[in-house]
């Protein structure tokens, strides 16, 4: 029987950036997918600056655009536009990213396996076969077994998307070059986008799951306002996006959950790769403490995470709640130049959450987050959040 240190379920972002992390310390590490890559994923295709300072390689490669100029549109009319003082996101495509990533991991010393069938009711099977590993990573994403093996992720709940591409030629490349639109206040519990690619435009919509027999709707009307024909969209994809509320376990003695598998996919923007990157380092370091004897389990896991992501992610359930309950008073906010500045400075790595904003700019996420207490308190956010 094969044994390994570590054995990572899922070779996505998170999956591969867990395995780099631990091989290149020593480790023995297996990363198995049932997919073969390179492969599709549903997903806008976003790296933040703040993402891209915790991912482990460089992925200038797979960059098909830099975004320094965000729009954000009210209900798909009034807007303001706002530009960086550096690029705030990298615009790429899941397939690439996602191999690119696989084989960085191999590079430093994983074995990696593709096209592989995984199961874990008897111990660690892959196509029917037994291997041994020490710790379980699980980094399977949303639909993942490795959370509903081992009882860890009960307390996630689920948002979903619905995207497509757009070529150009069907849309005007200038317009969208370098810019990432958003749209506000349409769809409960999420927004509508625009990201520009290398040869095309990523379209999207989100929401609270219950909003899942509209999204064809919601996709619609996007791109409507975006002159853009319905029948134009090609490749169009859903997905789930797990969103996990305060206390839900993500770690256990010998298994611990990272990126989407354990729900860490910010609240407001959808966006999880900076989360997978982060998680995927927190595991390694856990990981690596108990293959050393320095630690007896990989449960201090959980509270690195909440240490590390805790405040972002409650200031962006408030945000949501608010957005919510309130569009038309949350978007006066959302709109200021002082709230930009401290969406910046997010995107950008400067802040690791808002409340560390200071001085006169704190001044509109105050406002925001009277407005979701009020929204909380009057039952506009527990129903669906269960947000204290």
């Amino acid at each position: 029987m094969q044994r390994f240190d570590v054995a990572v379920i899922g070779a996505g972002p998170a999956g591969s950036a867990a395995a780099y992390h631990l091989a290149a310390a020593g480790a023995t590490v297996l990363v198995v997918d049932r997919a073969t890559f390179p492969r599709d994923k549903p997903c806008g295709g976003g790296l933040t600056a703040r993402a891209v300072k915790h991912c482990p390689i460089d992925p200038a490669p797979v960059v098909e655009d830099a975004v320094d100029t965000v729009e954000l549109r009210f209900r798909y009319r009034e807007g303001v536009v706002r530009r960086a003082s550096a690029p705030v996101i990298l615009m790429t495509q899941r397939r690439r990213l996602d191999a690119l990533l696989l084989e960085a991991a191999r590079a430093v010393g994983v074995d990696a396996r593709e096209g592989v069938r995984v199961r874990l009711e008897h111990g660690l099977q892959l196509n029917g076969e037994p291997v041994k590993a020490d710790l379980i990573v699980g980094a399977d994403g949303a639909n993942g077994v490795t959370a509903r093996a081992f009882g860890l992720g009960t307390g996630i709940i689920r948002g979903v998307a619905y995207e497509g591409n757009v070529s150009y030629g069907q849309i005007d490349r200038q317009r969208y070059r370098s810019r990432s639109v958003i749209e506000l206040a349409d769809i409960p519990g999420g927004y509508g986008w625009v990201f520009p690619k290398a040869n095309h435009v990523n379209v999207g919509v989100g929401g609270w799951q219950s909003e899942g027999r509209r999204l064809r709707e919601h996709l619609v009307r996007l791109c409507e306002a975006h002159a853009v024909p319905p029948e134009a969209v090609t490749d169009l994809k859903g997905h789930r996006l797990p969103l996990r509320r305060p206390g839900t376990r993500i770690a256990s003695q010998r298994v611990l959950l990272v990126g989407d598998a354990a729900g860490l996919v910010d609240p407001v923007s959808g966006d999880g790769m900076y989360e997978c990157f982060v998680s995927a380092r927190l595991a390694a370091a856990a990981a690596l403490d108990v293959l050393s004897g320095t630690a007896p389990s990989l449960e201090p896991y959980e509270a690195a995470v909440d240490a590390a992501l805790g405040s972002l992610h409650r200031a962006s359930w408030k945000l949501k709640i608010a957005l919510d309950r309130w569009p038309r008073t949350s978007w006066q906010v959302a709109r200021t130049a002082l709230l930009w500045r401290s969406v910046e400075r997010l995107l950008l790595g400067e802040l690791s959450a808002p409340g560390e904003q200071h001085g006169v700019a704190r001044l509109p996420l105050r406002c925001l987050d009277g407005l979701a207490r009020v929204a909380a308190y009057s039952g506009g956010g527990h129903r669906r959040t269960g947000i204290e």
